[in-house]
């Protein structure tokens, strides 16, 4: 199969509030649109993950990430522009989003993702999707697609083709959460 056709079958299991399994710009991911309730209770429910855990979600560019947030600090713009590495960014007031993708507080883990399959994705899907690891919570994140548990694949409506024998190390994100005074706080280096 090749990536249009996966990209293609992927983007009908997503509008259709299916979950996918697939490569992203850091390690193999499970995923769903992240603006349908239903299909983000799915993601916990086969995660086994705790329902207080927020979810990071990806968008395609910067007008994508103006929707899904109320405001963005002016050091977001700037750390965006110099960060060399894939870096989620937790921010308050998410909107728009299924319940669950926000923590408590109304904050919301957003990255611009520049993979071209994944930015593909979401750019035909128009909306943000879901990034969790493709892992049953509490055990390791993948980095390669063969690290992924076959029994987590089984119960997914979709696993992308493309990149399954990819063997470039690819890592976590670093995560920073951003106030709106500005402030910086560092979670995961």
């Amino acid at each position: 199969m090749n990536a249009d056709e996966d990209l293609k079958q992927s983007l009908d299991v997503l509008r259709t509030g299916g979950i996918i399994l697939y490569p992203t710009d850091t390690i193999w991911g499970i995923g769903c649109d992240a603006t349908n309730g239903a299909a983000v209770e799915r993601i916990y429910e086969i995660k086994s993950r705790s329902t207080t855990k927020s979810l990071i979600i990806l968008v395609d560019g910067e007008a994508m990430l103006e929707r899904y947030v109320t405001q963005i600090p002016e050091v977001a713009w700037e750390l965006l522009s110099v960060s060399g590495s894939p870096l989620t960014i937790v921010l308050p007031g998410g909107r728009n989003l299924a319940p669950g993708i926000c923590s408590e507080d109304g904050y919301v883990g957003i990255r611009i993702c520049s993979e071209p399959f994944c930015k593909a994705l979401i750019g035909r899907l128009r909306k943000p999707i879901v990034s969790t690891s493709a892992n049953f919570s509490g055990k390791p994140s993948p980095s390669f697609y063969d690290e992924i548990d076959p029994g987590l694949a089984q119960l997914v409506d979709y696993v992308v083709k493309y990149r399954q024998d990819d063997r470039r190390e690819f890592s976590s994100s670093s995560v920073i959460r951003l106030e709106i005074d500005g402030s910086v706080k560092i979670l995961r280096k």
